[in-house]
């Protein structure tokens, strides 16, 4: 997803903008572009390439005098990355410019429209046309202008945008795209996420769909798509700068990995009292729990992943089907959903589109959505009836690492929580189970302590083509999260396969030199794993295994590598077995010079169907 910035105040706002921009490099673009309102009027500049290029080219922001701006980082959907492409967007006169965040799905019949009325269009970007359709009705309250374009628009955007006719005034608006508003003394910002911002203000507004926002110097004002005067909560950010900056890590990516074991204990140990599992405030009465017929899990990407583990373990725990839905398919698989259905909706931004959209058809038709998302107050968290934040603090690389890890110790509390409703568990494994939930943190410092083997087997392996990933049950879920995280930051092609199907058309791909990662930590069965171990060697493959302590002698007979993990409830294995499968990745991407942090056509959070 694309990033914005805009800024109104009492200091130079290009700085400001650069700054902000550079915070949100880690959701993927291909050209960046400020607008500013000076003494000499609006001032824009854009360019393709990294944000380094567009600051270099106005100096650091000292070229671009102003106290009032927008900033944008873009990734292309309308139009190849250009300059010309580059976002802000300006109408024909050059006094309205526009970043935007989304897709117009209408644009093709609106710019037709514009230029059968003899409107000019100088890029490819659904963009021009807001701002040149703004220009278009624009007679002097440029608030009114967008309201009146706003019921000609279809799709998802954030929009901001400014009036060199109007330069003491910002405007933003929101539908299907995140868009927050920062608040401060003498100063207000617009951006689309939290951390370009928090180096100025904790203070935020969390706009709704539909909704527009006026801000100046010393305010903000919040309408609705009838532009009649809405009250919006404040919010307050509680966490700090560093968590969003490096550290003295040489990438997020890796910074993340090593935060995982506290983000465990920040998700988990508030959530366990005397031995229970305790959730605040939660909105599913027992009655309701003991009446679910079935569960549905919705999700995209890795947090799909986190749904695929947790049907084996919540299947197990409650004796319920779950069911694991695509959130991209949801909407058009005509689900089975009804009043007893429980819904579980997992996101780390909770602005994902498509989850978005899933969720709203699950409601639409009598289910109940409980989500488990990151980012507080966000859309989903808002839409949802019940919601478990997983607090695991901001995530800045694109390929997530300790937002898979805390998702999934939020399914095993929830899976936990149920069972002891529901009456599906004996007194001694709900025990066995907590227990190994609270040593779980201090195990993955154990696997964090030792990554001189990985270091190695990824200098052996970082050349490869093509990597299989295979495994059973848990470690087949498991295995699609590992074969994601090593495709989407080394560009490896990788894919993980159910150990049971490699004689069903996969091991014809298996020659000499091939490299498959065997998943063999699932204890009952361990000697089926083992077996397709044989197997892939008998036919060339040259096999890297990740297996628990206890199997560790055997495995390693076979294996021509070996992975080790410490011994934990079968339940909690994926939570301990993906940490080596994203360091592995992270260190085959850094042997091959790949961009960890901002991988090559991705974007943190996906605002786009």
């Amino acid at each position: 997803m694309c990033g914005i910035v805009g800024y109104v105040g009492n200091q130079e706002a290009a700085p400001i903008l650069l700054d902000g921009l550079a915070r949100l490099e880690y959701r993927g673009y291909d050209s960046a572009g400020v607008a500013v309102f000076g003494n000499s009027g609006l001032k824009v500049a854009k360019a393709k390439g990294r944000l380094r290029v567009l600051s270099d080219q106005i100096q650091e922001g000292r070229a671009i005098q102003g106290q009032l701006g927008i900033g944008h980082t873009r990734w292309a959907t309308h139009g190849a990355p250009s300059d010309v492409n580059s976002h802000p967007q300006v109408s024909q006169s050059g006094k309205i410019a526009v970043v935007h965040n989304g897709i117009i799905e209408n644009y093709a019949q609106l710019k037709e429209f514009l230029v059968g009325h003899g409107v000019p269009f100088t890029s490819e970007t659904d963009t021009e046309v807001v701002a040149q359709m703004i220009e278009y009705f624009y007679d002097g309250d440029i608030l009114k202008a967008v309201g009146r374009v706003l019921h000609r628009i279809e799709g998802a955007y954030a929009l901001g945008i400014v009036c060199s006719d109007e330069p003491d005034r910002l405007i933003a608006v929101r539908k299907d795209s995140p868009l927050i508003l920062g608040l401060g003394e003498d100063f207000n910002f617009l951006a689309s996420d939290v951390t370009a911002i928090i180096k100025h203000t904790r203070d935020v507004i969390y706009m709704e769909d539909g909704e527009l926002a006026e801000l100046t110097q010393t305010g903000v004002r919040c309408y609705n798509n009838l532009l009649e005067s809405v009250e919006k909560e404040v919010f307050h950010v509680d966490w700090e700068i560093d968590a969003a900056e490096k550290g003295g890590y040489e990438h997020f990516m890796f910074k993340e990995i090593m935060e995982q074991p506290e983000a465990l204990r920040r998700t988990v140990f508030p959530r366990i009292k005397d031995g229970e599992v305790i959730f605040e405030d939660f909105g599913l009465d027992d009655d309701y729990i003991r009446q679910i017929n079935k569960i549905y899990i919705v999700a995209c990407g890795s947090s799909y992943h986190v749904g695929m583990v947790g049907k084996y373990n919540l299947e197990q725990l409650l004796r319920l089907p779950v069911e694991v839905a695509l959130a991209s398919e949801f909407r058009y698989m005509e689900p089975i959903v009804d009043e007893r259905t429980l819904v579980v909706v997992i996101s780390q931004s909770g602005e994902t589109l498509d989850t978005m959209a899933a969720l709203r058809e699950a409601k639409r038709l009598g289910g109940k959505i409980l989500s488990i998302v990151n980012v507080v107050g966000s859309s989903i968290a808002r839409e949802s009836d019940v919601v478990l934040y997983t607090w695991a603090g901001p995530e800045i690389a694109v390929a997530t690492t300790k937002a898979y890890s805390t998702q999934l110790a939020v399914v095993d509390l929830l899976g936990l929580y149920f069972a002891r409703r529901r009456e599906t568990m004996t007194e001694e494994r709900y025990g066995q189970v907590i227990q190994e939930l609270l040593l779980l943190p201090s195990k993955l410092e154990q696997v964090l302590e030792s990554t001189q083997d990985i270091q190695y087997y990824a200098s052996q392996y970082f050349n490869h083509d093509s990597v299989f990933f295979i495994g059973r049950n848990m470690d087949y879920a498991l295995g699609l999260e590992g074969s994601l995280k090593l495709k989407e930051i080394s560009y490896i092609h990788s894919e993980a396969y159910a150990s049971g199907e490699l004689k069903h058309g996969t091991i014809s791909l298996i020659e000499d030199g091939t490299l498959v990662v065997a998943l063999a930590t699932y204890d009952k069965l361990f000697d089926k794993a083992m077996s397709n171990v044989v197997e892939v060697k008998s036919r060339g493959a040259d096999v890297l295994a990740l297996t628990t302590k206890n199997h560790a002698e055997e495995m390693g007979k076979t294996a021509n590598g070996m992975i080790t993990i410490p011994t934990t409830d079968e339940l909690l294995l994926p939570s301990l077995g993906v940490v080596p499968l994203q360091l592995l990745s992270y260190y085959i991407a850094l042997m091959r010079g790949c961009d960890i942090d901002k991988p090559r056509n991705l974007a943190k959070s996906v605002t786009v169907e």
